[in-house]
């Protein structure tokens, strides 16, 4: 497989199962059920405040050792995978920065 593919890869299965980390979901109203009764009332959606992170990706320039096809190594600059995660802020500190 090729190396760039694989580093894809390997984000990709990252940012997944880190997926609940860079959600923050403040539910605001607990909204409710309808009531049972021969007359049916409509029910009530909760509301829900939902602020999410950021993930940069990119790539860098590193020297790694790789070896060669006769089994020795040689150092040879490849492009790796660069990844920012930023994690969503809190309801209490997005309304503080909101209020400055």
């Amino acid at each position: 497989m090729n190396k760039g593919v694989i580093a894809a890869l390997l984000v990709a299965i990252i940012v997944i199962l880190l997926g609940f980390y860079f959600v923050d979901v403040d539910v605001t109203d607990e909204g409710s059920l309808p009531d049972v009764n021969v007359e049916v009332e409509q029910g009530e959606l909760p509301e829900a405040e939902v602020n999410t992170g950021s993930v940069d990706v990119g790539t860098t320039e590193e020297t790694v050792t790789v070896p060669d096809v006769e089994v020795t190594t040689e150092e040879e600059t490849v492009t790796v995978p660069t990844v920012d995660v930023e994690p969503a802020a809190e309801a209490d500190e997005t309304d503080d920065q909101a209020t400055q």
